[in-house]
């Protein structure tokens, strides 16, 4: 079926990330990572709000009282009232890497990857933070952590390697926050052209990746199969969400500059694209307790 496409009146980001939809608020949320930047609109990307954090962002969740940000070297509580920061805990992470993408679980729980910054191969990996400020690392060997999503009943978790392109599925127990053998879902590079980059899923289960290199957003179902590949304007799409009042809105961060080996020479790269017109809704985020 036909989608309408078009950009949002959200102001650049250098490396747009982790968009989020707050249905408490109705604001959406995202970052521009490696500038440090938080930001806040409406559904229309009007109204916005900006803060400079000290740290490059890697992702951001729901948190009771407001949000909980992955900075480089930590998980801290941002107060969207009063936008302060307050230090929650500290992985144990290898040298050469940072925090990266994250998202809260339907127990309360935040799941983080972290990612390389320099040459290391494989020195990534996965964290859990618990409510009560634990973390513990639940997969290694990573590049560079993303995708990470839970099914809408929160029994499997979705994650991958941006640099293997494989999308993976996990058992998720929602009791203990421990996941099963890992399952290699889809290659994301043959069947995509990509390796994928942030995902979300829907209400009906399908999950959506951002394709960085193909310039589109993939709709996977939930046993791997490539059901729709939508392309969007801008290049290097990095993270979608489902927001708007009715979550009917499939919003998708950008990258103008990612610091590295990401350059886009569009006019508008680093804007938001959302899509409409999709035929099924998203659904509300977890919250971090």
């Amino acid at each position: 079926m036909p989608v309408d496409i078009d950009l949002l009146d959200a102001g650049v980001a250098g490396l747009g990330e982790s968009p989020l939809w707050d249905h408490r608020s109705e604001r959406l949320w995202w970052v521009d990572s490696t500038a440090g930047r938080l930001h806040s609109s409406d559904a229309e990307g009007r109204e916005q709000s900006e803060w400079t954090l000290d740290q490059p962002v890697g992702s951001i969740g729901l948190a009771e009282g407001g949000l909980i940000v992955a900075l480089s070297d930590g998980f801290y509580r941002f107060d969207t009232g009063n936008g302060e920061l307050s230090p929650v805990a500290r992985p144990a992470m290898a040298a050469g890497t940072r925090l990266n993408d994250g998202k809260a679980d339907r127990a309360g729980r935040f799941l983080c990857a972290s990612m390389r910054t320099g040459d290391a191969l494989g020195a990534g990996a996965l964290f859990r933070l618990d409510a009560d400020g634990a973390t513990e690392q639940i997969e290694s060997g990573i590049g560079i952590g993303n995708a990470i999503c839970f099914s809408p009943d929160g029994d499997t978790l979705y994650f991958a390697d941006s640099l293997d392109g494989k999308l993976r599925r996990y058992a998720y127990d929602q009791a203990t926050g421990g996941v099963g053998k890992r399952q290699d879902l889809v290659d994301c590079q043959v069947h995509g052209g990509s390796g994928a980059d942030g995902a979300t899923v829907d209400a009906g289960g399908r999950i959506w990746v951002a394709l960085v290199l193909a310039q589109a957003v993939g709709c996977y179902s939930s046993e791997g199969k490539l059901l729709r590949s939508i392309p969007v304007p801008l290049p290097y799409p990095s993270c979608p969400a489902f927001g708007g009042p009715n979550l009917d809105i499939l919003y998708l961060t950008s990258i103008a500059n990612s610091g590295h080996r990401l350059v886009a020479d569009h006019p508008k790269a680093g804007r938001i694209t959302a899509i409409r017109g999709l035929d099924v809704p998203g659904i509300a985020e977890g919250v971090y307790r």
